[in-house]
């Protein structure tokens, strides 16, 4: 699991982190969470003295499979995976989560864990909230509790569409809308992912993502050099995409507010 740095649990004051973060939760405040950005500003004030700030560093488990889930966590920075493992040891992403999302939606679904692993791919951060409050919010038919519920439907299209894409499509295709969705959670037209673990999340040998991404990168459309993927075309690589990317896309944006 990943360490906690935080020394109180109010989102208003400061924090003591053992890697000096205290600037990075000062640009990656709770609002900055697509679902938290959405609630009425009592709803939101209301919440605060409750949320606690998370660092991600890359590779670390938000949540192992199995792991009872006490929070959930609205993530304001960063990339997180949702993928099983098979006995085999082959692992197969079917969710990418970010800004517009959470982690942890076993807190007010009932199960208290899920069989899937969460973990976080791109270095980011996040506001966690315990599972009693996430309770009460649902007993009372809170905002929040709406919210949630919508983002699940929206996270359950996603899921599925992920298997489709994955039994009817190229890898090639994949690759793109593996990349496109990872853009839609960054602020920037770079992704920072190694081969390898492309090719872990897609449940495919490395040298198959070699080959695609080679194609790409011939084509004109991407840059990969080092881990690092810039997207030089984005028109053109949206062109390519399978209709997985849209049809998700289009969900997330029909469910939840407004992107910020």
């Amino acid at each position: 699991m990943l360490e906690l740095h935080s020394s109180h649990a109010h989102a208003d004051t400061y924090f003591t982190f053992r890697d000096g973060q205290r600037d990075a939760y000062a640009r990656n405040t709770p609002r900055q969470n697509r679902l938290l950005a959405a609630l009425p500003p009592q709803d939101y004030e209301r919440l605060l003295p409750d949320l606690e700030p998370v660092p991600l560093p890359p590779g670390s488990s938000v949540y192992r499979a199995g792991d009872p889930e006490k929070y959930l966590y609205f993530l304001c920075a960063g990339i997180v995976s949702r993928f099983h493992v098979v006995e085999s040891g082959v692992a197969t992403e079917f969710a990418l989560t970010g800004r517009e999302g959470v982690i942890g939606i076993a807190t007010f679904l009932g199960g208290e864990s899920i069989p899937s692993q969460a973990v976080v791919v791109s270095t980011g951060y996040a506001y966690r909230l315990p599972a009693n409050i996430v309770s009460k919010a649902f007993q009372h038919g809170s905002p929040l509790a709406q919210l949630l519920l919508r983002y699940t439907q929206a996270l359950i299209v996603e899921t599925g569409q992920t298997a489709v894409c994955i039994r009817h499509h190229s890898l090639q295709q994949q690759l793109c809308r593996w990349i496109l969705s990872s853009l839609d959670r960054s602020t920037s037209r770079e992704v920072t992912m190694t081969q390898e673990l492309i090719a872990n999340m897609l449940g495919v040998r490395r040298e198959s993502v070699t080959e695609a991404a080679s194609t790409l990168q011939k084509e004109g459309l991407i840059h990969y050099s080092r881990g690092h993927i810039t997207v030089l075309d984005r028109p053109r690589l949206e062109a390519q995409v399978c209709e997985c990317y849209a049809v998700v896309r289009r969900e997330y944006d029909r469910l939840l507010p407004e992107r910020r």
